[in-house]
Formats: structure tokens, sequence, C-alpha cells
């Protein structure tokens, strides 16, 4: 419990500062950079801090910190090419929230600073665990996190491919994106199920299932795919509700042809 709260008490005053910087720059979609590299500053302190077998310690510590880096460079780089224009979510935010902007955005903040202790569950349990050996789990987890994060960038880089060369308007449809409508998000979720896999072989395991689980909810419901597919509506109309009509929103699956698609949308 000390080292929970040991995490957010860091975290809480980081994110702090990090919202005086946002509304200096006037761009509050660096937060997502920031949330992103923050469980790699999680993981490594549970590793140094936490009494669980050494081995176990640095092989979690280099899963999360990796992904961390990875995903949070990422986002660094596309947040800061659009800089100063913001993020069309934290645009909307502005508008959603214009009568009390100031506070709600703080607190959304230092909802961030929470959610990354309480989705840095998986990190901690292995941390703790001081039995010596690998457990099958955590090899599986392991195994499937490289995968997971192969995916992950393979669409990263094809659609990143495809904005070099695309007009306005156009959607993008090609590699893993002909599959799926968020391949990223597909992948980034199953490096959290991996996470799960990993955390398996401590135990109280299964309560990492909250990372999981919260992603995925987070992903489908809220702030993932939701934001995301109005933005692109707003900004690509009929060829992403074509789009939407012929390709899974998450799973990689085959697409349904268009008649399908109109078909089933009319059904």
């Amino acid at each position: 419990m000390l080292l929970i709260v040991t995490a957010f008490a860091g975290l809480a005053g980081l994110f702090s500062l990090l919202y005086v910087i946002a509304r200096r720059i006037d761009n509050y979609g660096i937060v997502d950079i920031a949330w992103s590299y923050a469980f790699g500053v999680l993981v490594i302190f549970y590793a140094a801090t936490a009494p669980g077998w050494p081995a176990r310690r640095l092989v979690i510590a280099a899963l999360g910190t990796a992904w961390s880096l990875r995903l949070g460079t990422h986002l660094y780089r596309r947040v800061m090419s659009h800089h100063p224009v913001e993020d069309g979510r934290y645009v909307q935010l502005r508008q959603d929230w214009a009568g009390n902007f100031a506070p709600k955005m703080f607190g959304f903040f230092q909802l961030q600073a929470a959610s990354v202790v309480l989705l840095g569950v998986p990190f901690l349990l292995p941390t703790l665990n001081p039995t010596p050996g690998f457990h099958p789990l955590e090899i599986v987890g392991a195994l499937l996190w490289l995968g997971a994060i192969a995916g992950e960038s393979l669409a990263d880089a094809q659609l990143a491919a495809f904005k070099r060369t695309a007009t306005k308007g156009q959607v993008c449809a090609v590699g893993l994106w002909h599959y799926s409508r968020h391949p990223n998000y597909f992948f980034e979720w199953l490096v959290w199920v991996s996470y799960l896999l990993f955390a398996l072989g401590s135990p109280h395991g299964w309560l990492a299932i909250i990372g999981p689980a919260s992603i995925l909810f987070l992903l489908l419901r809220v702030t993932g795919i939701p934001l995301t597919e109005q933005q692109a509506l707003r900004s690509k109309g009929d060829a992403y509700r074509r789009y939407q009509q012929t390709t899974s929103a998450f799973v990689p699956w085959f697409p349904k042809s268009e008649d399908r698609g109109r078909r089933t949308e009319n059904s």
C-alpha cells in the first residue's frame, strides 16, 4: 500500500506541473504523451523498490518501459508535429467544458495520474513476488507482448506511410487498416492482456484484469474509438461512413462488401 500511495503522490505532482505547462503552451494534448511515459516511470519505481525476485522485476520493468517509451515517443511526434494546433478531442473538451474549463481540465490531468496507478497493478504484482523462476504464464505473456508490440508498430507505420501521400478526406484502408478501423487500438489492448498473463504467475495476479478490462472499456466506449470516429466523420464525411459499414471497428476481420454493409445498416 505504501508503494501505491507514494506512486500516486509523485505522479499527481508531476501531472500538476504538466497542467501548468499545458496552459502556458495552450495545448492540453501533451497529457497523452505524459500518460504514456508515466507508466515507464511507475514500473521502474516498482522494480527498484519492491521486494520480489530480481530477475522477474527486471523483466517486467523492461516490458513496461519499452512499451511506455514506444507509445510515448509515437505520441510526442504526433502531438508536436501539429503544435500549436491541438488534437481534436481536446478542442471538443474546450467546447464541452467552456463554462468551467480550467478546474475541469486540472481534474482531468489528476485523473490521468490516478489511472496510471490503477492500471499499473499488473506491474506491481510481479515485482512483489519473491518466488524464484519464471511461471509458464509469464513466458506466454512475454511472447504475446512481443507480438502485440510488433502489430501495433506495423499499424502505426502503415498509417504514417498512408498519410504522407494521402489527399484530404481519404481514409486509410491499407494493410492492417483493411481489416480493422483501429488495429493500433486492438494491439494496444493485447499489450495489456499480455501484462495480465504475466501477472497471473504471481499471487493475486487476477487483480491485474483491471488493466485490460479498463483499457477495453476506454477504447470502445470513452476516449478511444468514439472520439476518434467522431473526429474522422467530421473530417472525412461519407468516405468514413462507407469505411464504417464495411470494416470491423476493433478486432481485425475480413471486410464486408459495400452492398452487404448497406444492407446490414438498413436492416
